[in-house]
């Protein structure tokens, strides 16, 4: 009977150490797949060549909305200098954001962003985005963000998005609290 107690209780053990994996795991790997499908309104990030090269450019255009927002506890403005672009299938498009920080003290952002409708995030690709960094604004500093995107034409094969007129790119920015925020604020977390 202890033998089979003692490999009941080490099953558990196993089991209850592999759920704590799973969910040690799960973040990193759900956000690997969102970006790699396009999941959740997750746009697809690309490292293609300059103005992707062989992709066509087609005549069906879509408007692409921006959206900002800023975490209630982060002492920045945040907006697009364009609310919204018109762009054909496959073409590369440049638009720019303008952070400002209204703090007394220097602080490092960081933006999430997400696709609307959540089905098309598949489709939109960001080349450049200033999402990929912490961004650090120092007192009253404003600076102009690039975003570089296009929707692949792709897109036009499949007849499930032929009523996708408007897709919206949509950033929250937050207070970066990393390491690598504490060191572009030279090693403390405010900056002294």
């Amino acid at each position: 009977m202890k033998d089979k107690n003692a490999r009941l209780a080490w099953t558990m053990v196993a089991i209850v150490g592999g759920m704590l994996a799973l969910a040690y795991a799960a973040v990193p790997l759900y956000e690997i797949f969102c970006k790699a499908t396009g999941f959740a309104g997750t746009p697809v990030v690309t490292r293609e060549g300059a103005q992707g090269e062989g992709r066509p450019v087609l005549e069906r255009t879509v408007t692409v909305r921006f959206d900002s927002n800023v975490d209630p506890n982060l002492p920045w403005r945040f907006q697009p200098l364009e609310r919204e672009v018109k762009v054909k299938l496959g073409e590369e498009k440049l638009v720019f954001f303008r952070a400002t920080n209204v703090s007394q003290r220097p602080i490092v952002g960081t933006a999430t962003y997400n696709i609307t409708p959540e089905r098309t995030g598949r489709w939109f690709d960001k080349i450049q985005c200033f999402c990929f960094t912490e961004q650090l604004l120092k007192p009253g500093q404003s600076v102009e963000m690039p975003v570089t995107f296009f929707v692949d034409p792709e897109m036009a094969k499949d007849r499930r998005y032929d009523d996708i007129r408007t897709i919206t790119l949509s950033y929250t920015f937050f207070e970066a609290k990393t390491e690598r925020a504490k060191t572009l604020l030279g090693g403390t977390p405010d900056g002294s």
